[in-house]
């Protein structure tokens, strides 16, 4: 049977925790425009209640984690803690609860669709409340990457396992360490992008904002006009974070403790994360300057900056790319799929999984050639058994599924075919903007109907957590004994 207390009890620790950073708003409130006090302190008022009682219910002095409870746990806390970040966006914008939970489950999964408009004269503590839940959301799914994913062997992420991914009694004091060397390096990078944002011309308030979104890899910003809001050096400098956002965060900690950056440059991840960013960006600045688009200069900015945030699923907006032409189209419709490196704040399918692909792929193509041949396949210098790759073909096969049915879903509510099909893509990679006029950079998601804004709620959330981490709670098998 499945044990619902220690859900309940880290559900209260969660919700305590989305209560004290409501604080931060609500003081914004006060010494601003005054704009949303009392809705964030009954918000504060409610979360901390229901914290009470979650807490009552699942107090426990031994709590036992099995493999049912990480994959039932690591669900719930999520879902929770989008229904009660939702309070104040309800409150305060006076939307329905359906829009606030769309615009919190987002925010939250660092997906970065939005159904607020008028950012330019929306209060500032909404906008910092949105930041706010970004860069949550982008700490937490970086140690879910690192200690909880590859102990539940979620689509082959036991490839990355490391003493922090055993929650056995010995290691939970390593797993905590490295909680907070990520923390660490987070809020470094975060206040690092912040001084780069103010050098670049921004305000303190849309630097601290921005600087929340872009290394979360979120995409919310204090603009209607996002990124393109800003001046040309805000924009590299978000290119850069970004694809910071975008790096393991394990290795580059590694990295950073023993003083050794040389290691990132030996990564497989790394380089074809780094590969794909720069062979993109050459094919479509060649592209945009051949077409006389932009000019050469422009045309490397703009492409870079739309490569990485499309890349790394951050969803920053720049320019309305679906203008651009048929080619552009496709090849921004494919890197929706990608995502970054495992164990960063990106989402996606990640380049690891179409690495062991291609690796895969030369074995079949050497056992042809070779059928009595023996051939082994290895990733980073390590062996990668067949637990690994079926878990990457399962994941590939739900991930492209998902979509699918998610695409099928929405048409059927009556959206167009471009609006489903990339809405279903944007959610379930957790991009952001999808294509055309309805959704695209230019658009947002607040015409669709209730219908569709839970479905691509329960999209974003299946593809922040990895697909079959939900999937699994509605086998039968699971709540067996």
């Amino acid at each position: 049977m499945v044990n619902f207390k220690p859900v309940l009890f880290m559900a209260s620790v969660v919700l305590r925790a989305l209560a004290l950073f409501m604080i931060a708003p609500l003081v914004l409130a006060i010494y601003t425009d005054g704009h949303g006090v009392s809705e964030f302190f009954k918000s504060i008022i409610i979360t901390t209640i229901a914290s009470g009682l979650f807490w009552h219910k699942g107090r426990s002095k031994v709590f036992k984690l099995g493999i049912r409870e990480m994959f039932l746990l690591t669900t719930g806390v999520w879902i929770i803690a989008s229904a009660f970040a939702a309070l104040p966006l309800m409150l305060i914008q006076h939307i329905s609860y359906t829009d606030a939970y769309f615009e919190t489950m987002s925010g939250i999964t660092t997906t970065g669709s939005t159904v607020l408009s008028n950012l330019d004269s929306t209060a500032h503590s909404v906008l910092l409340w949105r930041s706010i839940l970004q860069w949550l959301g982008g700490i937490g799914f970086v140690v879910m990457g690192v200690a909880v994913l590859p102990y539940l062997n979620v689509g082959g992420m036991r490839l990355f396992q490391t003493e922090s991914s055993d929650w056995s009694d010995k290691n939970t004091s390593k797993t905590q360490h490295t909680a907070a060397y990520v923390m660490y390096v987070y809020l470094s990078l975060t206040i690092l992008c912040y001084f780069g944002y103010l050098a670049a011309g921004m305000s303190s308030f849309e630097a601290v904002n921005h600087a929340m979104t872009t290394l979360s890899t979120g995409g919310y910003s204090t603009s209607d006009q996002s990124m393109a809001h800003f001046s040309n050096a805000a924009q590299w400098n978000g290119t850069f974070f970004m694809f910071l956002g975008g790096l393991p965060f394990l290795l580059l900690i590694n990295a950073l403790h023993r003083r050794d950056i040389s290691m990132l440059f030996k990564d497989a991840q790394i380089i074809g994360f780094a590969k794909l960013v720069l062979t993109m960006t050459v094919m479509m600045s060649l592209y945009l300057w051949h077409k006389d688009v932009f000019s050469f200069s422009d045309a490397i900015r703009i492409s870079m900056f739309n490569i990485v945030s499309v890349v790394t699923t951050t969803g920053f907006g720049l320019t309305d790319y679906g203008t651009w032409g048929e080619f552009t189209t496709v090849l921004f419709a494919a890197l929706m799929f990608t995502g970054a490196c495992s164990g960063s704040t990106s989402g996606g399918i990640k380049i690891f999984r179409f690495q062991i692909a291609l690796t895969l792929f030369r074995k079949q193509m050497s056992q042809l050639v070779h059928p009595s041949g023996v051939f082994r396949q290895h990733y980073n210098g390590r062996n990668v058994n067949d637990v690994i790759v079926r878990s990457v073909v399962a994941f590939g096969s739900a991930f492209i599924a998902t979509i699918v049915i998610l695409a099928a879903i929405l048409s059927i509510i009556g959206l167009d075919p471009i609006t489903s099909i990339t809405g279903a893509i944007t959610a379930v990679a957790n991009v952001g903007p999808g294509l055309g006029p309805v959704i695209g950079p230019s658009g947002n998601f607040a015409s669709l109907p209730d219908t569709a804004k839970w479905a691509l709620s329960l999209g974003m959330l299946m593809g922040r957590l990895e697909i079959m981490t939900v999937l699994v709670l509605v086998t039968p098998a699971f709540w067996k004994g």
